[in-house]
């Protein structure tokens, strides 16, 4: 796992990068947001390919525990990837709706969520 700080108006943006799935549970989900919190970090950016396919299928309670810890701890996070392969209407619902809140973005690139970090 590699971390990439990207600075813009003065905060500092993890970017997680791997080869490898780095959340596949609950627990990694939440190690990965208590280690880059105490690293000063309030906004991450991970990639969807290094997320267990569990955590899009909302029935396995996956997303739901470790995006409330991201807002109980108001760090903002950005997944990047490709989710029109998602064929669950409430995963769409839950994409949409989080995109819509402003605190959990599902993002199709980089570039975007650096954009949506810089508001």
């Amino acid at each position: 796992m590699k971390i990439e700080t990207h600075t813009l108006n003065d905060t500092n943006i993890a970017e997680i990068t791997s080869d490898n799935e780095i959340i596949k549970t609950t627990d990694d989900g939440l190690d990965l947001l208590g280690n880059l919190y105490y690293q000063g970090f309030d906004k991450i950016i991970v990639y969807e390919k290094n997320i267990t396919s569990d955590f899009f299928d909302l029935k396995t309670g996956i997303a739901g525990e470790i995006l409330q810890k991201f807002s109980t701890y108001r760090v903002r996070l950005a997944i990047v990837g490709n989710f029109s392969k998602y064929q669950s209407k409430s995963l769409k619902d839950f994409i949409f709706e989080s995109n819509k809140v402003g605190q959990i973005y599902f993002l199709p690139s980089l570039s975007d969520a650096l954009e949506r970090f810089s508001k």
